[in-house]
């Protein structure tokens, strides 16, 4: 026996022995093993493992991948080439997983093929974020690899003359290869159907590992693209077919009471349902918007659902303006940004005149915006070259929103009426930072060990006195009552990993929480503000992001026969409420599919698939299939580009090269347009005498006299500025 044992020593030193290629790289094996189990149980949060089952397979789906990479490096004869390569692939595979667990602690998922096409289009504008989102367990990503690389230069480990063989190296792959099959048995053990039906991207990693789901998405865009350049105009059949079939037609009360009317959206970034009516410590957190969500103008929807994949808000902005979803990973703002589109604000110039404009205090670029809204039909982009954000004028998404307000309506004011016009606040995002000076000092936040829901209310109260402060100068300014303000949050704001400690501030029991108050933790406030109609009411019709688009049109009095979109207007009584969350998730006024369970809401229980009645059975299968049909076409919409072969009537298709958003040519064609027209001129400026109603706009923000500095918190350019700005 101890002899035995001795010889097992023996030869397991022989093979582990880093000063040989073969101990080398099992030692590599051994270390980035160790570091991607510490980012799936430190950042990644367990990634939701429900059974003693699901987590052995976690524990050993990273082996694998990792057997194969560095097998492959083991076919290196040479000796110098064999140990660079070996430490280039591994920082390389290191930075992929310090990335993603960067990535995940902001959006609670992880990077994409998609994503990472599009990173710096995203990663501008970051700033002061990604230091919040580091961690003191961060250095231990590093760490093996810093001392591997000292001990080779110190001949701590030495490097061997002798290459590994070619029997060894098949050897070592066939290994791989045949741990990959079995992870993947075990996988569809627990999780049937893993590859086929597009689950989640926490499914991939928890069951196959983040380097498994790398590859599969790397593999998956690669057939996207290829699929593409196949599309023939005959592929718009089946898309068109649904859409007919899923038309609500309007509700008569509703169709048209706002044509010619402003509209004017306030993009309630990162803002929960849970915020309105909301008190802390006897205080409303938003004292204005909940005056509007029950204000007696204001059609306000208490079961309205953010949508969003990856893309986050990008996302929410695609499906307001075109009623088509996003992307399973990815933005679709950054990867299909060409694509040909059936936009809101080309449809409101087209069919009623009129002008269209986005207000945004962070660089034009970020989520690829410049682009992007030129494809939508945007005629202008008054981003962060157009507003003074320096010093503290500015956090690290942006100009703070109480300036944007402000600062917007020297261009506001110079727009022909009516206008469809778009602000995107920026101050309630991640990670909630708020300065000192811009903290309403009578509003006490919570007091939970959690510093971002802590800072999360205390944003949520100052957009709130934003949004007060603009809507006083509207109605000064006579523009509130001859206007429509449509107010929707974009997404969540506090994430899944954080919503435990949130559970006691919104009444829950943080004990008894689950995958289904998550789910329903996807609400965000959509209202409708139309002055003067006395038409307000809470609707509680279950509908999401996708509704928006068609829900407008019909206000305005515009038919949505002709175009193609995918939501139904919530106000239609054809209106079927069916909630389609990106990851093929849902939800009814009744029940909720979410994390492989179906859910009874009023019970708030997973309903056991062994006892389930046959009825409910068909109708989760039926359900399933609606939700999976319905994404599948809007992918296959947007994978194709296959708008381009469909023409609908008196709509012309949108060339971006026809928008300019310098701001000199903004600034230009602005004062020449307002000029040209005379007393034709409908904006605010020429029937106020062609003078400014800036002085009507009053705001508490510290900073609105600072003198412009030579510093600030973000850096932007301008891309269509002929200034280089």
């Amino acid at each position: 026996m101890v002899l035995a044992l001795n010889n097992f020593w023996k030869w397991l030193l022989k093979r582990f022995n880093p000063n040989s290629r073969i101990g080398f790289l099992w030692l590599l094996t051994l270390f980035f093993w160790a570091k991607t189990l510490l980012a799936y149980f430190a950042d990644f949060g367990g990634l939701g493992v429900a059974d003693p089952f699901q987590f052995f397979i976690m524990i050993i789906n990273p082996i694998a991948m990792i057997v194969i990479i560095f097998a492959l490096i083991s076919f290196v004869k040479p000796k110098l080439p064999f140990y660079i390569t070996a430490i280039a692939v591994d920082t390389v595979l290191t930075l992929l997983l310090y990335i993603n667990c960067i990535y995940y602690r902001e959006m609670t998922s992880f990077v994409s093929i998609n994503v990472m096409l599009g990173y710096s289009k995203v990663n501008q504008g970051l700033g002061g974020a990604s230091i919040a989102l580091m961690r003191f367990q961060d250095p231990l990503y590093w760490l093996d690899l810093i001392l591997i690389v000292v001990f080779l230069l110190l001949k701590k480990i030495r490097m061997q003359e002798k290459a590994i063989t070619k029997h060894q190296s098949v050897l070592a792959l066939s290994l791989g290869i045949l741990t990959l099959f079995f992870n993947l048995f075990l996988a569809d053990c627990s999780r049937p159907q893993l590859l086929t039906r597009g689950f989640d991207d926490t499914y991939y990693v928890k069951y196959m590992g983040l380097n498994f789901y790398t590859a599969q998405d790397a593999f998956s865009t690669i057939q996207i693209n290829t699929l593409r350049n196949s599309a023939k105009p005959s592929d718009l059949n089946q898309v068109q077919t649904f859409i007919k079939s899923h038309y609500a037609k309007p509700n008569k009360k509703y169709y048209g009471i706002a044509k010619g009317k402003n509209v004017i959206i306030i993009h309630l970034e990162s803002f929960q349902q849970f915020g309105i009516d909301q008190k802390i410590n006897g205080q409303e957190v938003t004292p204005f918007l909940n005056s509007l969500y029950h204000g007696q103008d204001t059609i306000s929807f208490s079961n309205f659902f953010h949508e969003v994949g990856q893309g986050k808000t990008s996302d929410a902005e695609n499906m307001l303006e075109t009623s088509t979803f996003g992307l399973p990973s990815g933005s679709l703002f950054t990867k299909y940004s060409s694509n040909t589109f059936e936009a809101m604000p080309a449809i409101v110039n087209q069919r009623l005149g009129y002008s269209t404009a986005v207000f945004h205090g962070n660089t034009a670029s970020f989520w690829n915006r410049n682009v992007m809204y030129k494809s939508l039909g945007y005629q202008h982009f008054f981003d962060a070259s157009f507003y003074d954000v320096s010093g503290q004028k500015s956090e690290s998404w942006g100009l703070k929103d109480k300036l944007l307000f402000k600062d917007s309506i020297p261009y506001l004011e110079k727009l022909q009426q009516p206008f469809y016009v778009k602000y995107l606040t920026v101050m309630n995002h991640y990670p909630f930072a708020l300065d000192t000076v811009d903290q309403d000092p009578s509003f006490k936040t919570t007091s939970t060990d959690d510093p971002i829901i802590n800072n999360y209310f205390v944003t949520n109260h100052y957009l709130d006195q934003s949004i007060k402060e603009f809507y006083t100068y509207l109605a000064k300014a006579g523009l509130l009552k001859n206007s429509i303000i449509v107010l929707y949050g974009d997404h969540f704001g506090i994430s899944n990993s954080e919503n435990k400690t949130l559970a006691s501030v919104i009444g829950k029991d943080p004990t008894t929480w689950n995958a289904n108050d998550d789910a329903q933790l996807q609400r965000v406030p959509f209202m409708i503000d139309i002055p003067g109609s006395k038409l307000g009411h809470i609707d509680p019709t279950y509908g999401g992001e996708i509704d928006v688009l068609p829900t407008l049109e019909h206000l305005l009095g515009i038919s949505t026969k002709r175009y193609i979109q995918f939501g139904q207007d919530l106000l239609s009584k054809q209106h079927k409420q069916l909630v389609i969350f990106r990851n093929q998730d849902f939800v009814t006024p009744k029940y909720t599919y979410t994390a492989g369970k179906l859910w009874n809401n009023q019970t708030d229980q997973a309903i056991d698939s062994s006892t389930m009645l046959k009825s409910l059975a068909d109708k989760l299968s039926k359900w399933q299939k609606e939700v999976s049909n319905e994404l599948n076409l809007s992918d296959e919409l947007t994978y194709k580009d296959l708008l381009r072969f469909y023409k609908p009537k008196d709509f012309k298709t949108i060339n971006p090269k026809n928008y300019d958003y310098g701001v000199v040519a903004t600034n230009s064609f602005l004062n020449a347009e307002n000029k040209k027209l005379g007393l034709k001129s409908t904006s605010l400026w020429s029937k106020n005498g062609d003078k400014t109603t800036s002085g009507l706009y009053k705001t508490d923000a510290p900073e609105q006299n600072d003198p412009r500095k030579d510093w600030g918190r973000i850096q932007f350019r301008n891309p269509d500025d002929i200034s280089g700005k």
